[in-house]
């Protein structure tokens, strides 16, 4: 567990981290966050994280309290205050605490808080042998509604496809966009590779305009993809294509790359994380283990 938690400029322990029961955060999800990850040491694309905090905090009119200077700042003395050398870190910025009524403009100073812990999203062995998820009935929010672009606090829309996969004692769960086509996981980005005897594998992974929030690690391994020569495109992509892949996996920053063996009980591939699966695994390994760039 976290031994200090970085609140509005001061570390704390745990048990006085508190949040006002007036703080828009809690009762309307009115804010945003960034899961951040800690590589021996390094703050993994820490400057990217924070330019996609303010991109999201930009989008519902929030004004972040600190600039980039400052934030990251605080999230390295977080960081070593917690003695986080491999880790997880979950910086938050809510609106504030302000009144019952809806209006945002009451609050007058958003809130910030920084969490420097440990975290284990799925089993180790699920990287080896990869997972089963299902197709939730859940859509996902649709983008005029609520851009899945913000990384907001409010994420009832995910959780909802969680319990269903839950329900089926599984981990994650496709969520498809209004339209009826791929979008996302509720937490992480969705890839699938096709094979061609002739030709470099090719990476199929939903464009932005199909409802997914525009994730780091899912950018940082289509960068490796290329380097590896792979061919990637942006496609939207059906249910049926996930079915019909040589392979499928998913990214993010908790999960960092994991293969997907069953899609809704139908068999990806052969059952058996894919060649091009593990070669982008072992490829993130290594830039994590090696460098771990903070920009």
């Amino acid at each position: 567990m976290a031994k200090q938690i970085w609140v509005n400029g001061d570390l704390v322990p745990p048990d006085q981290a508190t949040v006002s029961v007036f703080d828009h955060g809690l009762l309307y999800g009115d804010g945003v966050f960034e899961g951040i990850r800690v590589y021996n040491d390094r703050i993994f694309k820490l400057a990217t994280h924070l330019r996609r905090l303010e991109a999201s905090a930009t989008s519902i009119r929030l004004n972040l309290p600190y600039s980039h200077d400052d934030l990251a700042a605080a999230v390295r003395q977080t960081v070593d205050a917690n003695d986080c050398h491999d880790g997880y870190i979950r910086l938050c910025v809510t609106r504030g605490a302000g009144t019952l009524g809806l209006n945002p403009f009451v609050c007058k100073e958003p809130f910030t808080f920084i969490i420097a812990d440990a975290i284990t999203l799925y089993p180790p062995q699920l990287y080896r042998e990869g997972l089963s998820v299902i197709t939730s009935s859940v859509i996902r929010n649709h983008p005029s509604a609520l851009s899945p672009r913000i990384k907001s606090l409010n994420y009832l829309n995910n959780i909802l496809a969680k319990i269903e996969a839950l329900d089926q004692g599984l981990f994650e769960a496709v969520m498809l966009n209004h339209e009826g086509n791929v979008a996302e996981c509720t937490g992480d980005n969705i890839f699938i590779v096709n094979h061609n005897e002739a030709k470099a594998p090719v990476l199929s992974t939903p464009p932005l305009h199909a409802g997914i929030l525009e994730g780091i690690t899912m950018n940082v391994v289509i960068g490796l993809a290329q380097q590896e020569g792979m061919e990637v495109t942006r496609t939207n992509l059906k249910q049926q294509d996930l079915y019909d892949a040589d392979e499928m996996f998913l990214t993010g920053t908790a999960a960092e790359v994991i293969p997907v063996i069953s899609l809704d009980g139908n068999t990806i591939g052969n059952g058996k994380p894919g060649n091009t699966t593990v070669q982008l695994i072992n490829a993130f390994g290594k830039l994590i283990s090696s460098e771990a760039p903070e920009d």
